[in-house]
């Protein structure tokens, strides 16, 4: 009789739940399934489930068509809900707005950002264009994406090979 109760719980799980374009995991909780969408990490994810009122270690495909509706709301209105400083996308340069952007937004603006840097020869757009670290990191010795710079040791023992058996053909 327990064989029996896996398979009917398998009929009423959602394998995939659409938020925005975002096609998330119903297999899992709803925080782990929310975190892996762009733009809300765990304590976003864990923020929406409460606002929500959704159980956040509850499977997310077992939920109901009203606690998703719910949660895909507070996606929606996750900016409004909480300070701005928790918002990922801070002061917009045309509106001067703070929002949260998800999903496909947030990769767009992202690049928006880049290139208005880019174009404006930015310090940040001038290290975007050269490929170089942005935020101040150390570049002496990492972020080296050209070949190696520094000793060789198995291509000096190469042409050490190389030679020796050079050598050995002119000797006989």
């Amino acid at each position: 009789m327990s064989s029996e109760q896996p398979q009917e719980d398998d009929e009423d799980l959602r394998y995939f739940v659409r938020i925005g374009q975002t096609d998330l995991d119903g297999t899992k909780s709803v925080e782990r399934s929310l975190s892996e969408m762009n733009g809300i990490g765990r304590r976003a994810a864990r923020i929406v489930a409460e606002k929500a009122g959704v159980d956040r270690t509850a499977t997310f495909g077992r939920l109901e068509d009203d606690e998703i509706d719910s949660v895909v709301e507070a996606v929606e209105t996750f900016a409004d809900e909480v300070p701005e400083w928790l918002t990922n996308h801070r002061n917009d340069y045309f509106s001067g707005e703070s929002t949260h952007e998800t999903g496909n937004d947030l990769n767009m603006s992202r690049r928006q950002d880049i290139n208005r840097m880019k174009m404006i020869d930015s310090y940040k757009g001038v290290r975007h264009k050269r490929g170089q670290k942005v935020r101040g990191q150390r570049t002496r010795s990492t972020g080296r994406t050209e070949g190696t710079i520094g000793v060789n040791v198995e291509e000096i023992k190469e042409e050490q090979a190389a030679e020796a058996a050079a050598e050995e053909e002119d000797d006989e």
